[in-house]
């Protein structure tokens, strides 16, 4: 396995890092709580026997049962192995005293007395003004910093460029952070530029959602044509992560694998990630995909924030995000996830009540009440019963 400095810190983490957002489960049904134990523990066996030291996880993940599972697996001596990295659920966080409540729950589930890189979770633009800074979480991170309870404090992030630079530059003792980050989120999220600014400041970058959340890894066929079009062609999911690897600032990159053959492909690829840097027809090829995904776009939304902030508290841009993100991927699963699980209840588009105060905003004159129904409709429908990475569908159809 190859390894990286994490940022400033006296630490060598490994290039490939095991999400345990997406294990297996038993029902088949992606990000369930009933996580298919015996298999799970098989493939964490097998990532740190072959090197992996960095597992991932958070509060809600597979509906709370995450790292009750991952407390489990990592004991008979796993646990002195590896980092653990988790995250404060700060959308919980209605009072200063819930940081430590939510922490302590947390060391609990995990089953140790330090958590190795504690992250506070998804930040954007209202959790860091109105809960991060309303109820003093930092001064209550550093506490426990202090106290030992975890070793190194961090956040993931959620928003735009411009928020992810108000944030670094908010608190000056950050010591790493979690982005989203792939061929097709440049320009989306932190961006480049904020990963570049994170490396400027030395701090640990880990990546997430490298396939995006695996729309990457079961493209359309156009996409598989493209690729194939190359000589030495590699897998959907290979041709991202070498794209990944690629990049030399980021320490590692995590990736939720639900499947042996994932694990072992995520290994392979990392073990060799230092000698992995593309060439120009291969970029090449990579530029051509993103025009193909691009093209299939449905709602001609600018992210512009003019529409915003919306009287009710709807997050339209994420929500068209959202929607789009179904289309240029041909994939529903992750964007009704996203969706359902992942976006506070004020911010969804059912959260609309047709009073069209943004489309007096906006400048592409959108019918943006209208499509914020359409967007609930698609998003809000039960998530299929079929794996993360399998799930293609023909949305002309829908």
């Amino acid at each position: 396995m190859e390894y990286n400095n994490f940022g400033s810190l006296n630490i060598k983490v490994s290039a490939f890092g095991f999400g345990c957002m997406r294990l297996p489960t038993t029902d088949k049904i992606p990000l369930s709580a009933n996580i298919d134990a015996k298999e799970s523990q098989k493939m964490i066996e097998y990532a740190i026997d072959n090197g992996v030291n960095y597992f991932d996880t958070a509060y809600p993940y597979h509906q709370e049962k995450s790292e009750i599972f991952l407390g489990k697996a990592l004991k008979n001596g796993l646990r002195q192995k590896v980092y653990i990295a988790t995250k404060s659920p700060v959308w919980l966080i209605n009072s200063k005293k819930d940081f430590d409540k939510y922490l302590h729950e947390q060391l609990k589930k995990l089953q140790t007395d330090s958590i190795d890189f504690y992250l506070l979770h998804a930040l954007d633009y209202y959790r860091w003004n109105k809960i991060i800074l309303k109820h003093d979480v930092l001064n209550y991170a550093e506490k426990a910093k202090q106290a030992g309870l975890i070793k190194h404090l961090g956040f993931s992030f959620h928003d735009d460029y411009d928020m992810f630079i108000k944030i670094m530059n908010g608190y000056d003792k950050w010591e790493f952070c979690l982005l989203q980050y792939n061929y097709m989120d440049t320009d989306r999220q932190a961006t480049q530029k904020g990963l570049e600014y994170a490396a400027s400041k030395n701090i640990g970058i880990a990546i997430m959602e490298p396939l995006a959340g695996g729309r990457l890894a079961n493209p359309p066929k156009e996409i598989i044509n493209t690729f194939n079009s190359y000589q030495n062609s590699f897998s959907p999911a290979e041709w991202a992560l070498r794209w990944i690897y690629n990049h030399k600032n980021i320490s590692t990159v995590l990736s939720g694998v639900n499947s042996f053959e994932q694990l072992k492909d995520n290994i392979r690829i990392a073990n060799s990630s230092k000698n992995l840097a593309m060439d120009e027809k291969e970029l090449y090829i990579i530029e051509k995909v993103k025009a193909i995904y691009q093209n299939r776009i449905k709602i001609n939304c600018t992210k512009c924030n003019y529409c915003l902030p919306c009287p009710h508290g709807v997050n339209i841009p994420k929500n068209f995000e959202l929607y789009n993100d179904a289309f240029i991927l041909n994939n529903l699963t992750f964007p009704k996830s996203s969706y359902q699980f992942f976006t506070a209840k004020k911010e969804k588009a059912s959260n609309c009540n047709n009073c069209k105060e943004c489309e007096k905003k906006c400048p592409q004159k959108l019918d943006i009440c209208t499509l914020l129904e359409t967007v609930d409709n698609l998003l809000s429908k039960p998530i299929d019963n079929k794996p993360v990475d399998n799930t293609t569908i023909d949305l002309a159809k829908i």
